[in-house]
C-alpha cells in the first residue's frame, strides 16, 4: 500500500494532538502515546507534509486508537447500559475514527456486552407502568433499536394495561369527565394521544372513570 501524507496536526487540550491525513481520517492521540512510537515515526507524524508508510498509520490506527476505543466502549457499557447506535454515537463524539467505532462495537458485542433486544426488555420493563405500547416503541427508535428488535421486546416483555396508566393521568390532572367543559375534553384527549395511546382506550376512560 502507498505512503500517507500528513495533511495537519493540531494541538487540543490535555496534551492531546489531532493528525489528519490525505485519506481523510483524523488520529487523536494522546502525548504519551505518540511518545511511546519510534522516535522517526513520532518525528515524522508530527510533522505537516510528511510521508507516513501504511503499515505505521495501520498500526497507530488498530495498535493505539483501536484499542483505546474498545477499552472506552467497555467503560461507557460499565458506566451505563446502552443501545448499538448509542454507544456508537458516544464513540464518534468522542473523535474516533469510523473503523474505530465499528471495531469497538463489534469487540463488546461478541462479548454480549451490548445487545439491543436485551436492553429493550429492559427499557420496556422499566417504564411500562407509565408510558404507553406506542410511545415505548418512539423511545425505542430514536434510541436506534431496530423495529424488529422492539416488535420482539414489546412481545416478550409489555404487560402493562393502558386503561389503568390512562386512569392514573387523569387523576394526576384532577381531570373529571362531568364537570368538564369541550374545551377541556379536547385539550385532555390530546395530551393522551400525544402519549401514544389509542383512541378507544382514551374515550372509554374519559367517559367512565368511575
Amino acid at each position: 500500500m502507498h505512503d500517507l501524507q500528513v495533511l495537519s496536526v493540531c494541538s487540543g487540550t490535555k496534551g492531546k494532538v489531532n493528525v489528519t491525513f490525505d485519506n481523510g481520517v483524523s488520529l487523536l492521540l494522546y502525548g504519551s502515546e505518540i511518545r511511546k512510537l519510534p522516535s522517526e515515526e513520532a518525528r515524522l507524524l508530527m510533522q505537516e507534509g510528511a510521508a507516513i508508510s501504511y503499515e505505521c498509520y495501520q498500526r497507530i490506527l488498530t495498535e493505539t486508537v483501536g484499542l483505546r476505543a474498545k477499552k472506552r466502549a467497555v467503560f461507557l457499557l460499565e458506566r451505563m447500559d446502552r443501545t448499538e447506535h448509542q454507544l456508537s454515537e458516544k464513540l464518534r463524539s468522542s473523535g474516533y475514527p469510523e473503523v474505530c467505532v465499528r471495531d469497538a462495537v463489534a469487540y463488546v458485542k461478541g462479548y454480549h456486552y451490548i445487545d439491543d433486544l436485551r436492553y429493550a426488555r429492559h427499557y420496556i420493563g422499566y417504564h411500562q407502568c407509565c408510558k404507553s405500547r406506542q410511545k415505548l416503541k418512539l423511545d425505542l427508535m430514536r434510541k436506534g433499536v431496530s423495529r424488529n428488535d422492539i416488535e420482539q421486546a414489546l412481545k416478550e416483555a409489555f404487560d402493562s394495561d393502558e386503561r389503568i396508566q390512562i386512569r392514573k393521568l387523569l387523576e394526576k390532572r384532577r381531570y373529571n369527565f362531568a364537570d368538564s367543559d369541550e374545551k377541556e375534553q379536547r385539550r385532555t384527549y390530546q395530551f393522551l394521544m400525544r402519549r401514544g395511546y389509542q383512541s378507544s382506550d382514551i374515550l372509554y376512560v374519559m367517559k367512565n372513570q368511575d
